[in-house]
């Protein structure tokens, strides 16, 4: 379980994949997916590559199609493109209650009318968080397998009130890519390497790497994520989706399997920033159980739609921040400087360079304090969200890992747990200390003081660079240019859409802003989005195409 299936000769043999772009495109072109249920005719079911949740809402008004007939063809897309084909291994497991949910919804819908913008559509979830179901809750680990959780996450709870189908869970970085400092994104113990779409030697990063994988290669409508820096808009803008990291307790925490509170966040995945918002309005509402939401009361929304405006960068103050950001990648700085020409052409206000001061200054600090919250986190879900579990702390997991090293283990260790089992607990002066340097240096010093400074409506920069080769050797390569760590430290909102191609390998634009401004991030990043229409879909190739 813990090694990719298929050899490298197979894997290679790929190169041409004639014939997954065919597959990808069965429904649209009228090809018959290999073991479609009998009785459904592609002919009669949507568009599933790249069609949007709004086209699968028409569909089934019209009586076209139903959620169960998409929810049959999205998971034969996995078996044949997840499973088999290509091997992406962005989906650990589909949830074998899916068919029925989804006939449930129907009925429902036939009967009373559909309960909003989710109602049986299916959506993948991230395996770090809770559900209380037939699929397991594990963060890619083999030591939670067979626990099961005492109830739903919050928001997998909110989901299900919106109707929404729960297709699966997605594969990602085991423990959210917090176990080695020599990892590779997209690997877990469960299972095994996740492959970018767009390129199969390349990362899909991480942490959510199978969320970002299955939305882009269309084996959902759309995905949940999580982030506590970087782990859902690196994925997209390596995956060419679009990714929104919310305020810090916009949505609920409780039953996500944690690194920082301080930090962590869930949040949408989607192919469009629409679909983005729909999915946002569905998850965010004050939780008793996670104390960071009651500060969202009155900043939050249900519905986002109001600000899917494609005028909406007009008289927009945008800062572009370059150093520290921008320099790693002249392919991903050139598609910047178009992406700033485009900006200005839909009438935004481009103030250049607005850069972050204190950028790379509390990198040290943030380390410190996930170390902490990590084991106190950690050892709280475990208390109360995996009861069954023989692993009951992180020294536990430890050992475990330690147990089972030919599994867990066989490409990198797991160092930076040891170092968090080593500190003591969050009344530790360097811990608070550590706290204290990073709300300074990345919300007063930082994105707010630049904001203040230029009166920002939010900062742009690329999201980071085109993905890099998979290394199960070397882990994932060191380097800057990720514009992921000022929001992710200051608990602020970031919005990632696709901006281009290097080599076929995609990048994003994004834009951060101010707490609670996710609106007004959706807004700017619609109107980009549907001038500039930069997305396509993934090819499945072997490797990048590198022409002179």
């Amino acid at each position: 379980m813990s090694r990719p299936s298929i050899d490298r000769r197979t894997f290679l043999g790929y190169a041409g994949m004639s014939a997954i772009p065919a597959l990808a495109r069965g429904v649209s072109g009228g090809l018959l997916i290999p073991g479609l249920a009998p009785g459904v005719s592609p002919a009669a079911l949507p568009e599933l590559e790249d069609a949007t949740i709004a086209e699968l809402q028409a569909g089934m008004a019209s009586g076209k199609y139903t959620s169960r007939s998409i929810t049959v063809v999205y998971l034969q897309r996995i078996e044949a493109m997840d499973k088999k084909g290509p091997g992406l291994r962005s989906v650990l497991e589909t949830n074998p209650d899916a068919l029925a949910q989804a006939a449930a919804l129907d009925a429902e819908r036939k009967a009373k009318g559909p309960r909003g913008p989710l109602h049986g559509i299916p959506i993948l979830v991230k395996d770090n968080v809770a559900t209380r179901d037939r699929m397991q809750s594990t963060a890619g680990s083999l030591a939670l397998v067979g626990v099961s959780p005492p109830r739903d996450a919050f928001l997998v709870e909110r989901l299900r009130g919106a109707g929404a189908v729960l297709l699966g869970k997605a594969n990602l970085s085991e423990w959210a890519n917090f176990r080695s400092t020599h990892s590779s994104s997209g690997w877990s113990g469960r299972g095994g390497q996740c492959r970018n779409p767009y390129a199969l030697d390349r990362t899909p990063s991480g942490s959510s790497s199978g969320s970002a994988v299955a939305v882009a290669a269309s084996l959902c409508a759309a995905a949940i994520g999580t982030e506590t820096d970087g782990s859902i808009v690196s994925p997209s803008t390596c995956c060419s989706i679009v990714g929104i990291k919310p305020t810090l307790g916009l949505v609920s925490r409780a039953g996500v399997i944690p690194i920082a509170h301080n930090q962590d966040t869930a949040g949408p995945m989607a192919r469009t920033v629409a679909d983005a918002a729909v999915l946002l309005g569905a998850l965010t509402g004050v939780d008793p159980r996670d104390e960071a939401t009651a500060a969202s009361a009155g900043h939050s929304a249900s519905d986002y739609s109001a600000s899917l405006d494609p005028a909406g960068l007009k008289g927009a103050r945008l800062g572009v921040c370059r150093s520290h950001f921008m320099g790693y990648s002249p392919g991903a700085d050139a598609l910047m400087e178009s992406a700033i020409d485009a900006l200005k052409r839909l009438g935004a206000v481009i103030v250049d360079p607005a850069d972050i001061a204190t950028a790379g200054q509390f990198d040290d600090s943030e380390f410190a304090v996930l170390l902490y919250e990590f084991k106190a986190d950690l050892n709280r879900y475990l208390a109360e969200w995996a009861p069954g579990a023989s692993a009951k702390t992180l020294a536990d997991l430890i050992a475990f890992n330690d147990r089972n090293r030919g599994q867990e283990m066989p490409y990198f260790g797991q160092e930076i747990f040891t170092q968090a089992q080593a500190k003591g607990p969050l009344t530790d002066q360097d811990y608070l200390r550590a706290l204290d340097k990073n709300h300074l240096l990345a919300r007063t010093q930082g994105i707010d003081a630049v904001m203040a400074e230029h009166q920002l409506d939010a900062l742009i920069a690329p999201t980071g660079g085109p993905p890099s080769l998979i290394d199960l050797v070397n882990g994932d390569p060191g380097g800057g240019g990720s514009f992921s760590s000022p929001a992710a430290v200051a608990g602020y909102p970031h919005v990632t859409v696709p901006m281009g191609y290097v080599a076929g390998l995609p990048v994003g634009l994004s834009f951060v802003g101010r707490p609670w401004s996710e609106a007004g991030l959706i807004k700017f990043a619609y109107a980009f989005e549907q001038a500039t229409k930069l997305r396509r879909p993934p090819r499945f190739l072997a490797t990048a195409v590198l022409t002179p």
